[in-house]
């Protein structure tokens, strides 16, 4: 997907619909920057104002994601290649979401170990060894909300039993049993619960 073409292609549509980037940035509710940043290529609309966007301008999403007005002969082929690449572009930001997870956890974990460990072998009061371990603990607290909703929402979780790809509500993730990134869940398709994996791919290879 060729950012640049598509925000030249934003810019066009928006002239000639003869709307400034603030105007446009109104219609949506966002801010000018915002629009500026597509036209030159540095970001993408979001999948939420996508629908919005294109009713502005007067395209369809399609149209949006190949950077040009779309002839019906080309329809389909264009918008099969539209969809595997918002799926690949998915697949990559989930990548990254895993791996800032795991990051992030691993700094939590090394803060409350090497406080705990002073606590432990430093001559201490007693309540200044609870005051470091309750410290140790509060990056973890803060970072736990977080750490979940990426496990809940990069990627999918595949079940055990039919073989179901889906994301999970919050709920399900927090409290289910859980080794690495395996939970015991229940499929909201076969209503069974299994050990489903994280997998980043909607279908099977």
């Amino acid at each position: 997907m060729d950012q640049v073409k598509i925000g030249r292609f934003i810019a066009d549509c928006r002239k000639q619909n003869n709307l400034t980037q603030m105007q446009l940035a109104e219609k949506l509710g966002i801010t000018d920057r915002a629009i500026s940043k597509w036209e030159n290529g540095k970001a993408m609309p979001d999948s939420s104002i996508m629908l919005e966007l294109c009713h502005a301008l007067k395209i369809s999403v399609n149209d949006l994601l190949s950077g040009e007005v779309v002839t019906m002969n080309d329809y389909n082929e264009k918008m099969e290649k539209n969809l595997l690449d918002l799926a690949k572009q998915k697949e990559e930001a989930d990548k990254r979401l895993l791996f800032l997870e795991i990051l992030f956890a691993g700094i939590c974990v090394a803060v409350l170990l090497a406080l705990t460990a002073f606590a432990s072998f430093l001559q201490l009061e007693e309540w200044l060894r609870i005051l470091l371990i309750l410290i140790g603990l509060v990056p973890f607290l803060v970072a736990l909300p977080f750490l979940i909703k990426i496990e809940q929402t990069a990627g999918y979780y595949a079940c055990g039993k039919c073989g179901h790809r889906y994301i999970p509500d919050y709920s399900s993730v927090l409290w289910s049993m859980h080794m690495g990134r395996t939970r015991h869940m229940r499929c909201p398709k076969c209503g069974q619960k299994s050990w489903q994996k994280k997998v980043l791919r909607k279908e099977e290879e």
